[in-house]
């Protein structure tokens, strides 16, 4: 089998994995409202930048690529 068919559908098994856990997580985890998160409210503007919620996405999946590259050598 072409190795980027592969790929592709462990890349969706694990878009549906994290979606699911993101659903049900956010119910238990306050996901995406973490302190230093940036919100701007006047009159009817409201501006909302996760930008720490961001860093811990970039931290978290940053372990994970670096967990499946030292398994897939």
């Amino acid at each position: 089998m072409n190795p980027f068919p592969k790929m592709l559908i462990i890349a969706g098994i694990a878009l549906i994995v994290m979606g699911v856990v993101w659903m049900v997580g956010g119910r238990f985890f306050n996901i995406g409202r973490l302190p230093g998160d940036i919100v701007y409210e006047k009159g009817n503007v409201r501006f909302y930048f996760p930008i720490v919620t961001c860093i811990v996405a970039s931290i978290v999946l940053s372990l994970i690529f670096y967990i499946i590259r030292l398994f897939s050598r």
